[in-house]
């Protein structure tokens, strides 16, 4: 188990926004911190939702699994974010699994002391609030794009979502910093691995993006922009 974090990483979380730093360094006190090897599940889908979280390093898939067995990625979560949470004030039942796609640390409220938190703290449940709307805006975003987009507009949206999230600037373009395989980016977008497949091959064979095992590079971010928002193709550059 890693050490107590200092009080002030929590400053820089959306969900302890506008806390004084005695306010942070009780929510501190009240967590549990735990690191995850890469691949561990942190909690697993209609498990009883015993704590709430928060990442503090590395990254997390949220997956959801329906009746028929198919997997959805609903969400990668970075450094910063929570996750989980809303299910303690729900039916009680986390609705995904949470996947560590990276060595990570993470703090835990139990369920109990994140409601005291926000009983003490009405800050902290007006910013669980506004997270939750902004997820519910990109879930209905993500629809509208299945229910009437082609697919490889859904693919282009996808990646440009993960590069504002997850973006690093490297030599040969945008990297996505953490492993992504072909087949997460098919259950984000609600398609199947040969699509994705060919997409990203033909993409590759026109030098918009360059994707290696669980690695993709965009190239050139223009081009995958004018694809997801359906513009005139970007001319090349002479």
């Amino acid at each position: 188990m890693p050490p107590p974090p200092d009080p002030a990483i929590l400053r820089g979380m959306p969900l302890f926004a506008g806390l004084d730093a005695a306010a942070l360094a009780e929510a501190v006190a009240l967590a549990r911190p735990r690191r995850h090897a890469r691949g561990a599940a942190l909690f697993t889908q209609g498990e009883p939702a015993a704590a709430g979280h928060a990442l503090i390093d590395g990254r997390v898939k949220i997956v959801q699994t329906g009746p028929d067995g198919q997997q959805v990625v609903m969400r990668f979560i970075g450094p910063g974010e929570m996750f989980g949470t809303l299910a303690i004030f729900t039916d009680g039942l986390y609705p995904a699994d949470a996947v560590a796609v990276a060595d990570c640390v993470e703090l835990s409220w139990p369920a109990a002391a994140m409601t005291e938190l926000m009983d003490r703290h009405p800050v902290i449940a007006r910013n669980a609030l506004s997270i939750v709307g902004g997820r519910l805006r990109e879930v209905q975003n993500r629809l509208r794009e299945v229910a009437t987009e082609r697919v490889e507009r859904r693919i282009a949206h996808a990646l440009l979502r993960l590069v504002r999230h997850a973006g690093r600037r490297v030599e040969a373009g945008v990297e996505i910093d953490f492993p992504l395989s072909r087949q997460d980016v098919a259950e984000m977008t609600g398609t199947t691995l040969h699509t994705v497949s060919r997409t990203l091959s033909a993409w590759e064979s026109q030098g918009i993006v360059e994707s290696g095992r669980q690695q993709v590079v965009i190239r050139k971010p223009h081009a995958l922009v004018a694809i997801a928002e359906d513009l005139p193709p970007v001319p090349p550059r002479g």
